[in-house]
Order: structure tokens, then sequence, then C-alpha cells
């Protein structure tokens, strides 16, 4: 007999399980469907599990500042617990290099000044004030390792930073996936993993079903693409794809880990580090190690890839790249022998901003392009988007008429339109991972 659902939510990574726990409060039958054997050993596993509150765009402020309170207040949120562990937050702060690139941070201090988020603009004495680890000279533009200036200051020193108070990380973004699954299944959500579906199945003009590798059928009104790096793959299955301005692709990236300098207890000291001065983030891992990704600088050659399951997973001398540009910023880091870190893809739209929104096909729903600056926004992508499918199978017009959401802790309205598959590319987006 064919299995019948309310919903199937294709992928079990964070905001896949935040959706479905959503739908679950809301008194839908959910299945979330993965190919790997657990909630959140994708590319969530390998997340940075950063939570900051500084975007390109004020509705990405918006979503952010609102997730932190999601964060804060984990346990409230999922009104379970996880007898494996409930993950925490760990507050650190966060510093924001001012650059040419990044117009100096005032739109994202105005964006910030809007909402309320705190900051405090720092000179670059002030910045050595508060973090004396930090060598302030101007290094950038990035450059590749290679380069025959490369750790050669440019003009002096940077033109300051912004520290923002209310920031930090999650201890473990797959354990905060489990919790949420466990939420869900609280709730009447089901799970099936090791499951590869090779079709979505149609019938009168809409979804009805998804079909998987071994000929099981299964039946849902409502299916939502939460597939991650493979998200442009299941919107080819739909057939969706040419019916959206904006699309996703999955692309490979590198994070590095290296040990904290000699003597620094660089867990306890260290904040959140977003650099365009350099191209790297970083944040305090455990074990007294530095972890740090790219933030995509144009000198860098993005690696595209067309097969999710077939890429290099082995390091490469962007591994080496990035922890040299990060040692022009935090003194006497150390370059170690072993690279150690992780090699994973992200889902990325053509702007880097991700989408949530229905497509051209009735019931297909879609929240890509999602990795690398989204993780933080998850619980209220899963609420945006139970709200946005409940609105449109109701029978608004979306594409028309956006849907306007209210961020409940910051009082605010988002306007869904700014996700939307159609719009065009937005043009104040940092075209990186920073979203």
């Amino acid at each position: 007999m064919t299995k019948k659902y309310d919903a199937i939510i294709i992928g079990a990574g964070i905001i896949g399980c935040c959706i479905a726990f959503e739908l679950s409060k809301k008194g839908y039958k959910t299945l979330n469907v993965d190919k790997l054997g657990a909630a959140g050993h994708g590319s969530t596993s390998n997340s940075c599990a950063v939570i900051r509150l500084h975007y390109s765009t004020p509705d990405g402020v918006a979503m952010a500042r609102e997730g932190y309170f999601y964060w804060l207040d984990w346990e409230k949120y999922l009104e379970t617990i996880d007898e494996t562990g409930m993950v925490q937050y760990i507050n650190t702060g966060c510093l924001v290099t001012k650059t040419e690139k990044n117009k100096y941070l005032k739109t994202v201090m105005t964006s910030m000044e809007e909402l309320g988020v705190e900051y405090e603009e720092l000179t670059p004495d002030g910045m050595q004030e508060k973090f004396p680890f930090l060598d302030t000279h101007q290094y950038g533009p990035p450059k590749l390792a290679q380069h025959a200036e490369f750790g050669q200051p440019t003009g002096g020193r940077v033109a300051g930073a912004i520290f923002i108070p209310e920031s930090g990380y999650i201890s473990d973004p797959m354990l905060s996936t489990h919790n949420v699954q466990v939420a869900t299944e609280a709730k009447g959500g089901e799970f099936l993993f090791n499951a590869q579906i090779v079709d979505i199945r149609k019938m009168n003009g809409r979804v009805a079903g998804i079909v998987l590798k071994d000929g099981t059928e299964i039946d849902a009104p409502i299916v939502i693409n939460v597939a991650g790096p493979h998200s442009f793959i299941i919107n080819r299955l739909a057939g969706v794809e040419n019916g959206m301005n904006i699309k996703t692709r999955a692309l490979r990236q590198e994070v590095a880990h290296a040990p904290a300098p000699a003597g620094l207890d660089y867990e306890a000291a260290a904040p959140l580090i977003s650099d365009g001065d350099i191209g790297c983030y970083s944040r305090p891992e455990v074990g007294n190690h530095v972890l740090i990704g790219s933030e995509d600088p144009d000198c860098d050659i993005l690696e595209w890839i067309e097969d999710p399951d077939r890429y290099n997973k082995n390091f490469t001398q962007q591994w080496k790249t990035q922890v040299m540009r990060e040692a022009q910023r935090i003194v006497s880091l150390r370059i170690p022998n072993t690279m150690q870190g992780v090699v994973d893809l992200y889902d990325c739209a053509d702007d880097w901003i991700p989408i949530y929104d229905r497509s051209d096909l009735p019931g297909f729903y879609m929240a890509v392009g999602t990795s690398g600056n989204q993780y933080k926004n998850a619980p209220v992508a899963g609420a945006m988007m139970a709200y946005l499918i409940e609105k449109v199978e109701a029978g608004h017009d979306h594409d028309n008429d956006p849907v306007q959401y209210s961020l409940q802790y910051i009082k605010r309205q988002l306007n869904l339109g700014s996700f939307s598959r159609l719009r065009e590319i937005n043009r104040e987006s940092s075209f990186s991972v920073i979203g």
C-alpha cells in the first residue's frame, strides 16, 4: 500500500527538520526523506554553525536578528528535551573588518541600527586594545598565497571594524539537527533515511508525491525541496528549474582547522572574525583551534560541482592559502604540517541569497540556496516556510502579491518576495558566503 502524508520534506538537514517541526506543530502529517543515514549528516554536519547578525541586506539582518532569539532559548523553542543532549549557544561577539568592498559597513550599520542591534565602531588601535593578538595592517585586496606580494601590507592599517556583542556559534550542528528531529517526532513527524529520490510524481497539474530508487511511491499533495547541494537536481526532477529566475548550484568549499598561537586561550579570548581585507572568516574551535573559512574573494577560483555525489574530498592548496591569510591577522598563528578541517559542498543561489518560495508546480516548494550563511536562520526559515505554504495552499497568489511574514521576536514584517525564485539578482548582496 502506498503511504500518504500531508507534506514530504526532501532533506533532513537543519532547515528541513525545522520546516517539518513547524508544519507538524500545525497538524500536518510530515515525512522527511534523506539519502543519508541520519538527520544532519549532510552539509549541516560540516556547517561552521556561526550565529551572526551582520548581513548585506536589511532583510538578511532581520532574519538573523529573529533567529538569534530562538537559539538563546533553544529548549523553549523545541518544547522537548533530546536525551542525547541539547546544543549550547556559545557567545563570543563578532568582529567585522571595514573594507572598500563592503562599503566600510555603512549599509550593515544602518540595517543594524534600524533593528536595535548593538555594535561598537573600532579604530585599528581599538581593535588591538580589545583583541591584542590582532595585526591591524591592511593586506587587501586578498591574494593567492603564491602571489609575489602575498603577506605584504598594502596601505598602512585597516579602516577599522565594528564589534557586535550578540554573536557566537553552536557547539555541535549535527546534534542541533537531531534535537529538532526529536522535537518533530514528538509532534508526530516521521523520518525516512537511506532513501534516494529518483522522481517527483505529478497528477492533475500539481505535485502528487515522490518515487524512491527501490520503486516505492509515497503520496503527498505538498513536497518541499530542502535538499541542500542536491537541490538543483530535485528541481530538475520536478521540472521547475526553467521557471526560476534565480537558480542554485553546488560549490565545493574547504574549511581549515589550525592550532591557536602558543600561550593564547583562543576559545576564551577570541570572537568570530569576518575579515574582507584578508578574505577569510574565523571562529574559535574546540581544542583551542581556529576554524578558518573563505569569504570567496575575487582572486579565488570557485569550483562549481556538476555531480554532488562525486567531487574531490581531499584538501588542496586552498587550505594552506586560507590558513596563511588568517595568519596575516592573527599574530603567531601556526601553520601545521597536517591539514585538518572539512571539505564539503554549499548550496548557492546566483546572488548567495536563499530561495524560500513556491514553484511553478503547484504544491512543490523550495528552501534552497541556503548553504554557508543560513544555518543560523533555520528556525525562522522553518516557521516562515510553514506560513508561506499555508497561505499559498489556501489560494494566496504569492507571485503577484508577496506574503508578508510577521517576525515574532523583533515585531517586524518580512516581505517573503525578497526570497522569490522570480526576483532579480540583488545587487546589494556580497555575492559571497556573507550573504
